[in-house]
């Protein structure tokens, strides 16, 4: 193991020491990854995106590693920041989205990672046909935002591809990103969960850690770190199996599974909250008909729905406000089913996903063996 050190005033952990040199000289392409946690699991990617993503540069693709797609909606105009950016393949894909008066920032460890995100700036603005970049690229740490530079309440969302796994101090990344969201801002992003706590044995095999695998949280975890930060209950919005199709490594992981999970954490208020009845206007671009927001509701237009007091917040403070009606205190009307509280399990909702789609877990459009059509 590597010694630790200080940069910039923050503790340079063997783990990061190890995972630069994985992501910085190990991997050289997509391709070079042992399992398929660090890939995009087989989601229907929509139409704009997948333009977004033919726009991004074959350089910048082939050192792709994500395990989701990390697109919210209404990110016109937006700031927003990437954690663990890696070669820029998201930055470059959001800045099409935020439009020339928004402005994507990505935030990586690895120096090697960065000269290819760092190369293609002016290509992919000329590309985007922008008269100035609204996308930059910094070193730094994702459990040391401040270092980095990035201020209190400077963001609209934060975004981050399959990387939370990869910190040793998970609690450190989000209290990070909660102080540099605005009021109202998300934290919208996709990362690898376990069925349980890992022993410490697993969490100091490298080349686990690396792939994306023993770094895992377990999923019961996330939940009462995000509370302990200050957070809004994590809000499941899709989970995929992970499989890991090495068996050498497979033995070695016993029977704990995993799961590639997309998670949105707000920051709004804490204190009493009053439960509501909302209406979706049908405002947010490109979803006219209907608005997802997670697993428990999907809001379609000029329709009334029971929400609990917690996600009132969320839809009447958050970007999503002027897209809702929210009347908060007033009764459901007779056929509105009440508000949805329970906690959604990643793996038996992943479970249920592939019950209803015939096919191998690695197969479709983004899966372990085509990773083609996401570039």
């Amino acid at each position: 193991m590597a010694d630790t050190r200080s940069t910039q005033g923050f503790e340079d952990t063997a783990t990061h020491v190890n995972v630069k040199e994985y992501y910085g000289k190990v991997l050289k392409k997509t391709v070079d990854l042992k399992t398929n946690a660090c890939m995009t699991p087989s989601s229907p990617v929509p139409l704009p995106i997948r333009q977004a993503l033919k726009m991004v540069h074959p350089d910048v693709s082939d050192k792709y590693y994500g395990c989701g797609l990390v697109v919210p909606e209404s990110l016109q105009g937006c700031r927003v920041l990437d954690l663990g950016s890696g070669s820029g393949r998201d930055c470059y894909m959001l800045s099409q989205l935020v439009g020339e008066k928004g402005y994507v920032t990505g935030i990586d460890m690895t120096e090697d990672q960065l000269e290819v995100a760092r190369t293609y700036v002016d290509y992919h603005m000329k590309e985007f046909g922008y008269k100035k970049p609204n996308v930059s690229f910094v070193q730094g740490y994702i459990e040391a935002l401040k270092e980095a530079g990035i201020e209190d309440g400077s963001c609209d969302i934060i975004i981050s591809n399959c990387v939370v796994n990869l910190s040793p101090d998970k609690k450190r990344v989000l209290e990070e990103a909660f102080r540099v969201l605005k009021d109202g801002g998300e934290f919208y992003f996709s990362d690898v969960y376990s069925s349980g706590r890992l022993t410490e044995e697993l969490r100091r095999h490298q080349v686990l850690w690396g792939e994306c695998i023993s770094g895992a949280l377990w999923w019961e975890d996330l939940l009462l770190l995000a509370g302990e930060v200050g957070f809004s209950a994590p809000r499941l919005v899709t989970a995929k199996p992970v499989t890991v199709d090495n068996s050498e490594l497979q033995s070695i992981l016993g029977d704990f599974r995993f799961v590639s999970a997309t998670y949105r954490l707000f920051k709004v208020p804490a204190g009493a909250r009053t439960p509501a009845l909302v209406m979706y206007e049908g405002n947010v671009a490109g979803l006219e008909e209907s608005f997802t927001l997670d697993t428990h509701y999907t809001f379609k237009v000029e329709e009334a729905v029971a929400v609990d007091g917690e996600v009132a917040e969320i839809l009447s403070r958050s970007r999503f406000s002027d897209a809702f009606t929210v009347q908060r205190g007033a009764p459901a009307p007779p056929g509105v089913a009440a508000p949805r509280t329970d906690v959604v399990n990643p793996f038996e909702l992943s479970q249920r996903k592939e019950n209803a789609v015939p096919g191998p877990a690695t197969g479709g459009c983004c899966g372990a063996k085509s990773t083609a059509c996401c570039k």
